[in-house]
């Protein structure tokens, strides 16, 4: 296989290829991740890591991924301590840490911003969530957990839970899963419904959706409930955002009797109980550690 991008934008822009060439080198790259393995395959090179929003998980998983390949890693974790402060605006800032670095990894409030990045610098530039865009690193290590987990992608039953309007995570699985004919049910208030162009996109593709604001509709036989928080921070309206917080639970009460593994991209709130953390269901920690082989085999792709 040949991997085709340069650059990790949209999900969009992946073939069913790419994905799977890069779902097979995270299962070499595993080992290395568990420090069973020892790689210096990247060592001189540099990342560098722009998150003028929080992060948690995806910026120290690619720091773990970059270090695990022998590289180092420089940036900053929030616009505060960079020059933003002063004025710089954002091409400035990446033009500079372009020269500095040999990839860059960022992540902004606004959408459309890592494709405008990626004109502006030669280096490889990945999207780690640009507002309410695309997060296709999530969604390339939420294909994975589903392959690890439940042996395959193909022929599953998915069904995406909670903020599906706001939610970057769901934008881009969506269309990763429609590659792969996977079924899928959107749950949701219908204040957070999926933007109806991504249901247009699927629905010309051929894909089977069905909406519900009733999860209990779907748990006899779904074989995922990908659970997503609402998102406070998205909210333009405090009100609205107090009306529809904790539409969903998801315990262990809930899931008896269904066959469905729990994953979510984190931080949750309120919407998953401590109680399915432990249970056969709960396996969104599990997913984000897949999240460093996966970036290991992603910066393995570009950094050349």
């Amino acid at each position: 296989m040949t991997f085709t991008q340069k650059d990790i934008i949209s999900i969009r822009d992946f073939s069913k290829k790419d994905i799977l060439e890069i779902l097979k080198l995270a299962e070499k790259m595993e080992p290395i991740a568990r420090s069973m393995e020892i790689c210096q395959v990247l060592e001189g090179k540099l990342l560098g890591n722009l998150f003028y929003e929080p992060s948690t998980r995806t910026r120290l998983s690619f720091e773990a991924a970059m270090q695990r390949l022998g590289g180092g890693v420089i940036g900053f974790a929030e616009a505060g301590v960079s020059s933003a402060t002063k004025g710089e605006n954002l091409t400035d800032t990446v033009r500079i840490v372009g020269e500095y670095t040999d990839a860059l990894v960022i992540r902004h409030n606004m959408e459309g911003t890592a494709r405008f990045v990626a004109d502006e610098v030669d280096v490889p530039v990945i999207n780690a969530g640009d507002g309410a865009g695309q997060h296709p690193t999530q969604t390339l290590l939420d294909l994975y957990t589903m392959q690890r987990i439940l042996g395959k992608i193909d022929d599953l039953h998915v069904a995406l839970v909670g903020d599906l309007k706001y939610g970057r995570t769901v934008h881009s699985l969506a269309y990763a899963l429609g590659m792969f004919g996977v079924k899928m049910s959107f749950i949701s208030p219908v204040e957070l419904r999926m933007p109806r162009e991504v249901l247009h996109d699927l629905s010309n593709s051929g894909i089977y959706v069905n909406e519900t604001e009733d999860i209990n509709e779907v748990l006899d036989y779904v074989d995922v409930l990908y659970v997503t928080r609402i998102q406070k921070e998205r909210f333009p309206d405090p009100a609205e955002y107090a009306k529809i917080k904790g539409a969903y639970l998801i315990n262990s009460k809930l899931l008896q009797g269904s066959k469905a593994i729990v994953m979510h991209p984190l931080p949750r709130v309120d919407e998953i109980s401590h109680d399915v953390d432990n249970s056969p269901y709960g396996k969104y920690f599990q997913q984000a550690f897949y999240g460093v082989p996966v970036r290991m085999a992603i910066l393995k792709k570009l950094i050349k």
